[in-house]
C-alpha cells in the first residue's frame, strides 16, 4: 500500500511538470524570433510587444476566476481543460498566421495560464503540506524548461521549416496533448479533512491585508523584468552584431542556466529558509549583472545572461512561495495566490510594452538597459518593505 501511495506521488509530480511545461511556450517561442515576424507582418516593435504583454496581463486579468472554477469543476477537470486551450491556441497559429490571428490566440492562451498557475499553486500547497518547497522547485524548473525549450529551438525550427515562422510558433501546442492526458489520468479529487478553521470559513482577505499588497508588487516586478528579457533579449544581442541563431542562444543560455537554478535554488531554500536573506543576495547579484549589460562588447551580453538567468532561477520560485507561506489554510492559499499571481502579472504586462514603445522612439536598447537596472531596485525597495512588515507582525 505504501509503495503504491509513493508511485502516485510520482506520477501526480510528473502531472504537475508536464502541465507546467505549457505555461510559457505560447509567450517565450516569440521573442527568439520577434524581429522576423515584425518584418513579416510589417509592423511596430510596439504592436509585437503585445503578442507577450496581453498573455501576461491576461494571466493577471483571469486569475481571480481561479478560485470559482477550482471549487466548481475540480483540480482534475479544471486544469485539464485549460491546458487543452493552450494547446488549440497554440496550434492554431499554423493555420492562422496574421497579426489579428497572433493576438487572439495570444489572448487565449493567456487566459488559461492565468487560471492554472493559481490552481497548481493551491493544489501543490494542499498536497504536500510538508514537502511544498521541492514540489514548488518541479513547478518553477518545469516553468523554466517550458521557456528554455521554446527559446532555444523556435529559431532553429524557423530555419528547419524553410522560414516558416508560424509553424515554429505553433508546433509548441503539441506539448498540451500529452499534459492534459497525464493530468486527467494521474490527479484525483479527493475530499481533503478541513481544519477547525477551515471549517469556521474564516480566511483573511489579501486585499485588504499591506503584507499581501508588498508580495504582489514584488511578483509583479520579478515577472516584469523575466519577460522584459525573454521578448527583448534576442533583439539586443541582435544590436551587437549577432546573426538571428546566435542571439537566439543568449536567450537560450539565459533560460538554461535558469533551469538548472530552478533544480539547485528551492532545495537550498529547503535547509535555509529565509525567504528575504535570498531576496535581497539575489537582487544585489542581479543589479551587478544588469550594470554589465552597459559594456559595449559581445562577452557581457553574454555574462549578464547566466548572471540574470540565475537571479531569476530564484525570484520566481520564492515569489511563488511567499503568498503560500502567509496562508493559514487552504483557503487562504488559493486567494492569496490567487491576488499575487493576478496583480504581478497584469503590473508585468506593461514593462515589455513600454521597451517595445521606447525602442520605436530611439531605435536603440539603451534605454533597455536602464529599465532592467530600475526593475532591480524598484524589487529591493519592495523587499525591504516586506522585510519591516514581517517584523511588524
Amino acid at each position: 500500500m505504501k509503495q503504491r501511495s509513493k508511485w502516485s506521488t510520482v506520477l501526480i509530480i510528473l502531472a504537475i511538470f508536464l502541465v507546467s511545461i505549457n505555461l510559457r511556450p505560447a509567450v517565450t517561442s516569440v521573442g527568439p524570433i520577434l524581429s522576423t515576424i515584425r518584418e513579416s507582418l510589417h509592423v511596430s516593435s510596439t504592436q509585437m510587444s503585445l503578442l507577450t504583454s496581453i498573455p501576461v496581463f491576461c494571466m493577471g486579468l483571469f486569475a481571480p476566476l481561479a478560485v470559482p472554477i477550482q471549487k466548481k469543476y475540480g483540480y482534475r477537470l479544471s486544469i485539464t481543460l485549460l491546458t487543452a486551450l493552450i494547446g488549440l491556441a497554440t496550434v492554431t497559429r499554423i493555420f492562422f498566421s496574421s497579426y489579428s490571428a497572433l493576438i487572439i490566440t495570444s489572448f487565449l492562451a493567456g487566459f488559461a495560464i492565468s487560471i492554472i498557475s493559481p490552481i497548481i499553486n493551491a493544489y501543490i500547497k494542499q498536497r504536500f503540506p510538508t514537502r511544498m518547497e521541492p514540489v514548488i522547485g518541479v513547478y518553477s524548473f518545469a516553468t523554466g524548461f517550458g521557456a528554455a525549450i521554446s527559446a532555444g529551438f523556435t529559431g532553429i525550427f524557423y530555419k528547419s521549416f524553410n522560414g516558416n515562422w508560424a509553424l515554429s510558433l505553433g508546433i509548441w501546442g503539441l506539448l498540451a496533448i500529452v499534459a492534459m492526458i497525464c493530468w486527467f489520468g494521474f490527479v484525483k479529487d479527493a475530499p481533503m479533512r478541513k481544519s477547525s478553521t477551515e471549517q469556521t470559513d474564516l480566511a483573511r482577505n489579501p486585499w485588504k491585508n499591506k503584507l499581501a499588497w508588498t508580495i504582489l508588487i514584488y511578483f509583479g516586478l520579478q515577472t516584469s523584468l523575466f519577460f522584459s528579457l525573454t521578448t527583448w533579449l534576442t533583439s539586443m544581442a541582435l544590436e551587437q552584431g549577432m546573426v538571428l541563431l546566435t542571439a537566439g542562444s543568449v536567450l537560450t543560455l539565459m533560460t538554461v542556466v535558469q533551469l538548472v537554478g530552478n533544480i539547485l535554488i528551492p532545495s537550498l531554500i529547503n535547509r535555509y529558509p529565509d525567504r528575504i536573506i535570498w531576496l535581497h543576495s539575489l537582487i544585489v547579484i542581479g543589479i551587478i549583472g544588469s550594470a554589465i549589460f552597459f559594456i559595449d562588447s559581445v562577452w557581457a551580453i553574454w555574462a549578464s545572461a547566466i548572471i540574470l538567468g540565475f537571479v531569476l532561477s530564484g525570484l520566481f520560485p520564492i515569489g511563488l512561495m511567499l503568498p503560500l507561506d502567509e496562508a493559514k489554510n487552504n483557503r487562504e492559499a488559493n486567494e492569496w495566490s490567487s491576488m499575487v499571481l493576478s496583480g504581478g502579472f497584469m503590473m508585468s504586462a506593461f514593462a515589455p510594452l513600454i521597451i517595445g514603445f521606447v525602442y520605436d522612439w530611439t531605435t536603440s536598447h539603451y534605454f533597455t538597459r536602464w529599465i532592467i537596472v530600475i526593475l532591480f531596485i524598484l524589487m529591493s525597495i519592495s523587499v525591504f518593505i516586506m522585510q519591516k512588515q514581517k517584523n511588524s507582525v
